[in-house]
């Protein structure tokens, strides 16, 4: 089994070199064949002198691939292409990994043939005390720290799709289900993220089978400017825009204005519910909750906006003879 681990990178080439060291240090204990593809989204800074220079220390192990099509879903879409092992890996240009993180990454793979894919723990590297208005006990709401820690030991994953930043697929899974979807993904002008729960949740959909690993960890970095409740807001915003873009607006049942009336009455009920709540905790669990209704409710309306314009357009008839 060779493996391919996929890092898109866009200007952060002094972040970079710490990422990439951390790669290769675990992939020297992994046992199997392996290689860096790093792919660079365009960068304007020094990113590719970064890495061509650890390419010319790995013997091989590290290749540099340039992207021009600015968004990461076209970053990573490219490193598949280019990838030569059977087992493809992702990490973020931002993380440090555990010494033993490809080789618990990849071991239900090699052990089990029916496996379709894995996904590791994320945990957060506190750059900054965790502020009181999030729980101590973490869960879902710390997504927007790309924090993934189950509530589950290894097995498979059977409702929550594994993090970009720390999961593997056999290649032909790309061939069988297709690639990232570029309408969501990290692009100017449009940080609508899930490009990678959405891929993992296709797979879980038609029936794959996608393992925890627990064992393989990957740190994320959390710095002061994620840890403000407009940044979670926001993220819980463009979740549920990203959600109702997944399913392309179909949802059954009477609509205002492009919009499910029911999630005008779960917005009442939501807001109540908010409003009512004491603790600090829980109350901005509502709001979050709220918030990706919101977003939902938003991008629905988008949606019908485009469709709308685009039937209104004038058409060009041929005139004929």
């Amino acid at each position: 089994m060779k493996i391919t681990v996929i890092l898109c990178t866009y200007n952060r080439c002094q972040k970079l070199p710490k990422a990439m060291e951390s790669v290769l240090a675990t992939g020297s204990s992994a046992h199997v064949g392996w290689e860096l593809l790093v792919v660079d989204n365009n960068s304007k800074d020094e990113t590719r002198q970064v890495v061509e220079e650890f390419a010319r220390r790995s013997d091989g192990r590290v290749r540099y691939v340039f992207e021009s099509r600015q968004g990461k879903s076209f970053a990573l879409n490219r490193g598949i292409q280019e990838a030569s092992g059977d087992v493809i890996a992702f990490v973020d240009d931002d993380v440090l990994v555990e010494p033993s993180w490809l080789r618990a990454l990849v071991a239900p793979l090699e052990s089990d043939d029916a496996c379709a894919g894995t996904g590791g723990r994320i945990l957060p590297l506190w750059d900054a005390p965790m502020p009181a208005w999030l729980p101590p006990e973490g869960g879902e709401i710390m997504a927007p720290l790309v924090s993934f820690i189950p509530n589950q030991g290894e097995g498979s994953l059977l409702t929550e799709p594994p993090f970009g930043t720390n999961m593997a697929f056999r290649r032909e899974m790309f061939s069988k289900y297709g690639g990232f979807r570029t309408d969501l993904g990290p692009r100017p002008g449009n940080e609508i993220r899930s490009e990678d729960t959405e891929f993992g949740q296709r797979l879980l959909d038609a029936g794959e089978t996608v393992r925890y690993a627990p064992s393989a960890i990957v740190y994320h970095p959390v710095g002061p400017e994620r840890l403000t409740k407009k940044y979670f807001l926001q993220w819980y915003f463009d979740k549920g825009r990203a959600d109702v873009i997944v399913v392309s607006g179909k949802f059954e049942g009477y609509r205002i204005l492009g919009v499910p009336v029911r999630f005008f009455m779960r917005a009442v009920t939501g807001s109540a519910r908010w409003m009512m709540t004491l603790s600090p905790h829980k109350r901005f669990n509502r709001k979050r909750q709220l918030w990706v209704l919101f977003g939902a409710i938003a991008q629905c309306f988008l949606m019908r906006s485009a469709a709308t314009k685009l039937t209104a357009a004038p058409r060009c008839e041929g005139s004929g003879t």
